[in-house]
């Protein structure tokens, strides 16, 4: 009885087998006006002849065309150099973020050497699936992985919208799970002590993460003009990048105003008022004009909670317990407290998405969704409670006609309310 050959091909199917027996397809279209395509390899015949019909019909319409023969890396470099111009612009229209840019060359890095010189049209799933098995057997964090994938995900929709390329090979890859996301959250206790262990000139810079969620970027970029304790409001307007300085926040979504609760404004004032900062001046910079250092800030607060930590075993005479010792925490991490906090304060949804500054309330309940209640007799107590007129709303949004800054009055604005 005669076997299959190793490969072969038949009616625009290619097929191939290895050493174990198993058996892939692929199409394999080669007419005139497009010269010879290949589809992906697949793992059933019909999967091939489903991508051959694909693109033969695809030929006949005029979108499927010859080759250009543009490398992944030559791609890189077009989209690249136009964004760098501000010429090639994200998904919503805008100009990319530097930093974005800067985490997209990074990952292209981590690419360049594997693939750069292989045609975009000619890479395959399987071909990144490779590369994605052989980092992750080689220890690179999950987190890594998928940022370096960003780039070129980045450079395939861009090549289908442009009819290069019939299929998009970072679709359905298997990337490892990202498990090391940060997420500690400090009690109301913890806020307080962390920062009353704090030097009185850095407590309004914590406090401002902990009690209204700025990112670090906004931190740096905040200056007291965006400030007015008359309104109780802080006017997120502005970040600040490493490289490039002060520029616009992360997203649209970033650019709104947040309350000004009265621990927070306390702080604040005291800061003003050692300062002697105002206007223009950067509220929490080394100097009026220049921004605060991260890893500066970082040091000082990790030095300062470890001097508390040592006073207080001395004072008590022995180690601390577990429950009585000052735990570090980041920026980051005290943004999200905050959530935690306006959550525990029984924030609504959208309220919590308008004062973090989320572009979607999807990403709100996906980083915090878990810390909401939702048991099926919380919900019965409070329609209940609604049904027989005893709810009271906890937090409102509503908009203040106050400011003259026509970019910060269309700001959402999340208000605490009685």
């Amino acid at each position: 009885m005669a076997t299959r050959p190793k490969t072969g091909s038949r009616n625009g199917v290619q097929w191939r087998t290895d050493n174990k027996g198993a058996t892939r397809w692929r199409g394999v279209l080669n007419l005139k006006v497009t010269g010879k395509q290949y589809g992906p390899w697949a793992n059933s015949k019909s999967e091939a002849q489903i991508w051959l019909t694909k693109a033969r019909s695809e030929a006949q319409s005029g979108t499927l065309r010859r080759s250009d023969g543009m490398t992944l890396r030559e791609a890189w470099e077009a989209f690249y150099t136009g964004a760098k111009a501000g010429s090639v612009t994200d998904r919503t229209g805008k100009p990319y973020k530097p930093a974005t840019l800067r985490g997209y060359e990074r990952g292209w890095k981590r690419v360049d050497a594997d693939l750069g010189a292989h045609r975009l049209d000619a890479i395959r799933r399987a071909d990144l699936q490779a590369l994605v098995d052989r980092w992750a057997a080689a220890g690179v964090p999950a987190a890594t992985i998928r940022n370096s994938l960003d780039p070129i995900r980045t450079l395939y929709r861009r090549a289908i919208q442009r009819d290069q390329v019939t299929v998009n090979p970072t679709t359905n890859l298997e990337v490892p799970r990202v498990d090391n996301m940060r997420e500690r959250f400090a009690t109301r206790e913890e806020a307080a002590a962390l920062l009353a262990a704090l030097p009185a000139e850095q407590r309004a810079l914590w406090a401002t993460a902990f009690y209204g969620g700025l990112r670090r970027g906004e931190l740096r970029a905040l200056r007291w003009a965006h400030l007015s304790f008359t309104d109780g409001l802080i006017r997120v307007q502005r970040a600040w990048d490493d490289e490039d300085g002060d520029g616009a926040p992360k997203t649209r979504a970033a650019i709104r105003r947040v309350p000004i609760v009265p621990a927070l404004a306390r702080l604040l004032k005291a800061h003003k008022l050692a300062t002697d900062r105002d206007g223009s001046d950067l509220v929490f910079g080394r100097a009026a004009a220049e921004a605060f250092i991260p890893s500066t800030v970082r040091h000082r607060a990790l030095r300062a909670w470890a001097a508390a930590n040592a006073a207080q075993a001395e004072s008590l005479g022995r180690p601390l317990r577990d429950a009585e010792t000052l735990t570090p925490i980041g920026l980051h991490e005290a943004r999200h407290t905050f959530a935690s906090l306006l959550i525990a304060a029984g924030a609504n949804a959208k309220a919590l998405s308008v004062c973090m500054g989320h572009e979607s309330i999807t990403i709100t309940f996906d980083r915090y969704g878990k810390l909401m209640p939702g048991g099926e007799q919380e919900v019965g107590y409070l329609l209940g409670a609604y049904l027989d007129g005893a709810s009271k709303p906890v937090v409102a949004l509503r908009a203040s006609a106050t400011t003259t800054d026509p970019r910060a009055a269309a700001a959402p604005s999340c208000r605490l309310t009685g």
